[in-house]
């Protein structure tokens, strides 16, 4: 038996904590790795250190649905057996390797996890936004932590067919008719085209956040805030025209947006009428609707999804 008391709070065994422990304590220490590459989170986790440890003693833990209802019972039985308190029914490596989850490769996962209701929606919006707001949206979703993306990652993987971690037409429409919605818009390829904001054909990660992104996170004003700051580049308090056009250029010497198109973002923004965007106008223009609502048809959309477990709708509020 050990006794020294050592280990990171969210991982730690509550018989370490007891200075009383053996190999055992690393088993619950493979299940709480595991329960975080599930979901994005540990499950013992308190406002401050004193509280997650006093978490990790209880032993107690749960799965919660939003989070949990795409994992299979197979993976939520191999976390249970290694995090259980008492060590002697905790399973042990033999045990856990031979449990059907590592041993036949989570034969019972879902092959394709539930797509967020707004997703369609969110795309077609996506494509009638004016430029400023889709070059904001990227930058937020490229700050966004691993907790408030974790559903979006997810659906991006599955439906990345050939795993190169870029999207074609052909896989995003073969990942929609998988996951059961059989209305996909006629103008897919065009809503893609959108998507793809660098012109190469293809739709990396970050473009498929940004085009996904639910409005109720990038309403926020403190997200909006971090995005604003990266358009303000000299800290006045304003969004000029140069620094407008060297954003959404990427910082690049090559005009991409020309003189004519900086100028009409500016005007369709300033409603002060200075010729600069402030971070009311800014906001303003986060909260505003896209001109061109999702169609009822789509909207209308039931989809569900192959393990069963969730079903979601798309609803034309969404968009």
């Amino acid at each position: 038996m050990l006794s020294a008391k050592v280990g990171t709070s969210y991982y730690v065994a509550p018989q370490v904590l007891a200075r009383k422990y053996d190999h055992a304590c690393d088993l619950w220490s493979c299940g709480v790795i595991m329960y975080v590459i599930m979901c994005g989170y540990p499950p013992f986790c308190g406002e401050r250190e004193s509280e997650t440890l006093a978490q990790v003693k209880s032993g107690k833990f749960t799965f919660k649905k939003a989070d949990w209802c795409g994992i299979s019972e197979d993976a939520k039985d191999l976390i249970r057996g290694l995090l259980k308190l008492e060590p002697r029914q905790r399973l042990t490596s033999e045990q856990a390797l031979d449990q059907d989850w590592i041993k036949n490769w989570a034969p019972r996962a879902p092959k394709v996890p539930s797509l967020p209701a707004n997703f369609v929606a969110n795309l077609r919006s996506f494509r009638s936004q004016n430029r400023l707001k889709k070059a904001a949206l990227h930058i937020i979703a490229g700050q966004l932590n691993e907790s408030e993306i974790k559903g979006l990652r997810g659906v991006f993987q599955a439906l990345d067919g050939n795993q190169d971690g870029l999207l074609s037409g052909r896989e995003l429409k073969e990942g929609l008719l998988k996951a059961g919605l059989e209305n996909i818009p006629a103008d897919l390829m065009r809503i893609l085209d959108d998507v793809d904001s660098d012109g190469s054909g293809i739709v990396d990660y970050t473009e498929f956040l940004a085009a996904t992104l639910d409005e109720q996170l990038y309403k926020q004003e403190d997200v909006c805030w971090s995005a604003f700051r990266l358009f303000d580049r000299d800290g006045d308090g304003k969004i000029s025209q140069d620094e407008l056009r060297f954003v959404i250029s990427k910082g690049n010497d090559k005009k991409l947006a020309d003189d004519k198109v900086i100028e009409e973002i500016i005007s369709t923004v300033d409603t002060s009428g200075d010729g600069k965007i402030d971070f009311q106008e800014f906001m303003a223009m986060m909260n505003s609707a896209a001109k061109h609502r999702c169609p009822s048809s789509v909207a209308a959309t039931t989809v569900r999804m192959s393990s069963g477990s969730c079903t979601t709708s798309l609803s034309s509020s969404s968009s």
